[in-house]
Formats: structure tokens, C-alpha cells, sequence
């Protein structure tokens, strides 16, 4: 899909949503990549339990009750594709900091993991470690990972991924992209299964102001 269309369809879905998307447990993990069901525009964030880099735990609630978030899910620093999104944030920063915005970016790696990463990088983004899933689950973007790719990442790149702790099966995000307000109302979502196909930093500050 071409961008300026894939911007069109992005704007005229800002303030829409379906009540039927209620009847679905989006929290449940789903068995692929396609077929998760991210909560939707007009839907409260949960208030999920979370760590900084440090190792100090947070609340999703008490970080976005302070300005508009754009919130980012990534599978990890060990993700090329991950690492240029980040990256290329930078060219928006200070735009997203004049409109009042801060960036925030989950992963289900943990503390140590993005403390190896922001040195490695020096991401002004604000990372955070969702070591239980609560984010990644209750924003309903969590999905297997075939045992395996778990084995393969592991044999071949050394990447040890996250499980589940009922299941003890690997769990990763579908890469996605969120825009909260204070009140942890979703103004704007972006989730796309293809882990190569990532929200341009252009679209996501256009989303940004148009959100306002």
C-alpha cells in the first residue's frame, strides 16, 4: 500500500471505533502475528505494571497521566527493524516535544537487556521493559512465537524471547504503534503484523498533530 494512502486511511479511522470490539477479549494471545486484535480508537489503555531500565517498577497510568504519549511496541533491541524506527525518531523528537507530547517505547525485554541497548544506541526514547506482558497483552498485540523461530533465534543469534508464564511459550508484540491522552484514551493506532513495514516518522507526527 502506498504511503499517502496508508496516511489517508490512518486519519479518517482517528476518532472511530466499533462498539462490537468490546464483546472481544482482546487480552488473550493469539496464535499469530495476524491475528491479533489490538484495542481500538476510542478504547482506555490498561494500566499495566511495567519497569524502567533501571528495574523500577511503573505504572503505564502514572507515565501517560503526565503529557499525550506516543506509545511504541517493539520486539527488542536484537530487531533491525525495531532499531531503525527508533532511530529514525529522532527527526521528529523535537516536533513531538513542541506539540507536548513524550515517546514511550515497550518491549518484553527486560531491564538489564535495555540498559545494554540505550548504550548501544543512545535512544533519547524513553525504553520500558514489559518482563510480564501486562502491556503487551492488554493492548491485545501478543502473539506465539512457533517453537521453532524460538529455537532458531536462539541457536542461531543467540536471542532468548520472553514466555508466558501459565504456558512457558514465547511471546512477542506485533509492532504498533499507539498516540494516548492524558486520560489514557486512545487517539490513534497503528498495528501492522508485517515486522518489515513500520509507521514512517512523517505519518506518525501528522497522526501527532492531528490528535491534538
Amino acid at each position: 500500500m502506498k504511503q499517502p494512502l496508508l496516511f489517508i486511511i490512518l486519519i479518517l479511522s482517528i476518532g472511530l471505533y466499533s462498539n462490537t470490539s468490546y464483546a472481544l477479549d482482546r487480552t488473550l494471545i493469539a496464535d499469530s502475528a495476524e491475528n491479533v486484535t489490538p484495542l481500538l480508537i476510542g478504547q482506555a489503555a490498561p494500566n499495566s505494571k511495567l519497569q524502567t531500565a533501571m528495574g523500577d517498577p511503573v505504572s503505564l497510568k502514572a507515565l501517560t497521566m503526565q503529557k499525550p504519549t506516543v506509545l511504541i511496541f517493539y520486539r527488542g533491541g536484537w530487531c533491525p527493524y525495531c532499531n531503525s524506527q527508533l532511530a529514525g525518531l529522532k527527526d521528529i523528537e523535537g516536533q513531538l516535544d513542541t506539540l507536548g507530547y513524550q515517546i514511550l517505547a515497550i518491549s518484553p525485554e527486560t531491564p538489564a537487556q535495555l540498559q545494554q541497548q540505550k548504550l548501544q544506541t543512545k535512544f533519547t526514547v524513553r525504553l520500558l521493559s514489559d518482563p510480564d506482558l501486562e502491556a503487551i497483552s492488554g493492548f491485545g498485540i501478543g502473539f506465539y512465537v512457533p517453537d521453532a523461530t524460538r529455537t532458531k533465534y536462539k541457536s542461531n543469534w543467540d536471542i532468548s524471547l520472553n514466555s508466558e508464564k501459565v504456558t512457558g511459550k514465547a511471546v512477542l508484540p506485533a509492532p504498533a504503534v499507539f498516540i494516548l491522552d492524558t486520560t489514557g484514551k486512545i487517539l490513534f493506532s497503528y498495528v501492522n503484523p508485517d515486522i518489515k513495514t513500520r509507521l514512517s516518522p512523517e505519518l506518525l507526527y501528522q497522526a501527532a498533530k492531528l490528535s491534538l
